[in-house]
Parts: C-alpha cells; structure tokens; sequence
C-alpha cells in the first residue's frame, strides 16, 4: 500500500515537471508572443 502510494507521488510529480518543462521551453520558443495577431490578420486582407 506505502509502495503504491510514494510510486504514485513520484510519478505525479514527474509528469508534473515535464508539463511545466513542455511550457518553459514553449515560451522560450516564442509561441505565446503574440496571440491576437492571427485574429486581426485576416481582417486586414487586401
């Protein structure tokens, strides 16, 4: 029951820091710059 428990622990917290790692390396990368500009392109359509 104890193993189960601390396994269960170790393997949210892995999961936990890959996900928060996945978004460190997004922002980084740049893809939450400029979220509205997508939006707004295409009413600028000429």
């Amino acid at each position: 029951m104890d193993e189960s428990i601390i396994l269960l622990i170790i393997l949210s917290l892995c999961l936990g820091a890959g996900c928060w790692l996945i978004f460190i390396w997004a922002v980084k990368k740049g893809e939450f710059e400029d979220v509205e500009k997508p939006k707004h392109r295409m009413m600028d359509d000429e």
